[in-house]
């Protein structure tokens, strides 16, 4: 389990370096922009200000619950509970745990 709980806290550290830097670009976006009233909404030369704003949301997002699956996956691990299907209450194939070591549920369960 130590070995689990290594790879669990490098995909932790991954994922928080991810939401920083999209929290700092989506930051940068709103600074850089206050009080102007440009329209790049219609510049055809380059990335709108609305897409720029979905993309780094998007990216921010996928991070935020990247990191909420890994402490849940963590908090288990510290319970005991780790690698038991939340829901049957099987073991959970260490290949699937290898592949997705956040994973709560067997492959059965999850389809």
């Amino acid at each position: 389990m130590d070995a689990m709980r290594s790879t669990l806290e490098t995909l932790r550290a991954d994922a928080a370096a991810r939401a920083e830097s999209a929290a700092s670009a989506l930051a940068d976006l709103v600074r850089d922009r206050q009080g102007t009233n440009d329209d790049d909404e219609h510049d055809p030369e380059g990335v709108t200000l609305s897409s720029e704003w979905s993309r780094l949301s998007a990216l921010s997002d996928a991070a935020d619950g990247e990191l909420r699956q890994i402490d849940d996956a963590l908090a288990r691990l510290d319970a005991g509970t780790y690698g038991i299907c939340a829901q049957c209450g099987e073991r959970i194939p260490a290949a699937r745990l290898e592949v997705r070591p956040f994973a709560r549920l067997c492959v059965p369960c999850a389809q």
